[in-house]
C-alpha cells in the first residue's frame, strides 16, 4: 500500500506543479490568445458536456482504437515474418526505410482520393503512422531471439505455432511493447491531424472550429481534453503492459536483487 501511494504521488506531483505554474503565470494575463487558467477551467464544464463528449470525444477514441489495432496486428504479423527470414528482410528493408521516411500527414490528400473523407480515411492515416514503430521493433525483437533458446525448443520438438507463440513472440514481446508504446503517442497526434481535414466531428475538428470562431478559452479546453486522453491511455497501456509482461519485469527485478 505504501509503495502504491508513493507511486501515486510521483505520478500526480509533476502535473500539479505544472498546473500551479500555469495558474500563476497566466493569472494576470489580458492576452486574448493566452487566457488565465481559471477562465479555461471555468469554461470547461460548459463546453465539454456529456453530449459533446459523445459526439466528439467518443468518435475520436473509436477511430484511434481502430487505426491502432490495425497497425498492431499488421506490424506484429509482418514484423514476425520479416524478422524470421533473412532473405525476406533483405528484400523488404529498402522499401521499409523509404516508406518509413514519408510523414503520414503528407499522405492524407492521397489517402482521401482512395478512401474518401469519412472515418475510413482517418483510420488509414492513423494506422499508416502507427505501424512503423511496431513493425520495426517486432523485426528487431524477433531477430534477437536467443539462439540457445531456439535450439532447445527445436530439440524438444516445439515447432510451428507453439514455437511462434511460446518462444519467438514471448521473447520479442518486450520490444514489441516498446513499439506499441511509441505508436500510441503517434496515433493520438495523427488522430487530431486527420480530423482537421474534411471532418464534421472529433476532437481535432472541434479544436479547429473553436480557433476559427475565436472561442479561445474553449479551444484551450479542447487541448486539455487531448492531454487528459493521452494521460488516461498511457495509464491503461501501462496496466496492460505490466500484466502481459509480468514475467519480464519479475525477471529484471530478481536480476537487480541478485546484484
Amino acid at each position: 500500500m505504501r509503495r502504491f501511494l508513493l507511486r501515486l504521488v510521483f505520478v500526480v506531483a509533476l502535473p500539479v506543479v505544472l498546473l500551479a505554474v500555469w495558474w500563476l503565470a497566466s493569472d494576470d494575463s489580458t492576452d486574448v490568445y493566452w487566457p488565465p487558467l481559471r477562465t479555461i477551467l471555468k469554461t470547461f464544464p460548459d463546453v465539454w458536456t456529456a453530449e459533446r463528449l459523445r459526439t466528439d470525444a467518443l468518435p475520436s477514441v473509436l477511430r484511434l482504437a481502430a487505426g491502432y489495432a490495425t497497425a498492431a496486428v499488421t506490424g506484429v504479423a509482418l514484423g514476425t515474418v520479416i524478422g524470421s527470414h533473412r532473405r525476406v528482410r533483405a528484400v523488404c528493408e529498402p522499401v521499409m526505410e523509404f516508406l518509413r521516411a514519408v510523414p503520414p500527414p503528407v499522405l492524407i490528400p492521397v489517402i482521401m482520393l482512395f478512401a474518401g473523407i469519412g472515418d475510413t480515411m482517418k483510420v488509414v492515416v492513423i494506422a499508416s503512422g502507427c505501424v512503423w514503430p511496431i513493425l520495426l521493433n517486432t523485426v528487431e525483437g524477433v531477430r534477437a531471439v536467443d539462439s540457445v533458446m531456439a535450439d532447445t525448443a527445436r530439440s524438444y520438438g516445439i515447432t510451428g505455432a507453439a514455437r511462434l507463440r511460446h518462444v519467438v513472440l514471448r521473447s520479442a514481446s518486450p520490444q514489441i511493447f516498446a513499439g506499441l508504446r511509441q505508436a500510441l503517442s503517434i496515433g493520438i497526434i495523427l488522430m487530431v491531424i486527420s480530423e482537421m481535414f474534411a471532418a464534421s466531428s472529433g476532437l481535432g475538428f472541434t479544436v479547429v472550429q473553436f480557433q476559427r470562431g475565436f472561442a479561445i478559452p474553449d479551444m484551450w479546453t479542447g487541448i486539455l481534453v487531448l492531454g487528459l486522453l493521452g494521460f488516461l491511455l498511457s495509464v491503461l497501456f501501462q496496466l496492460v503492459e505490466r500484466r502481459v509482461l509480468g514475467w519480464y519485469h519479475g525477471l529484471r527485478a530478481s536480476t537487480r536483487r541478485s546484484r
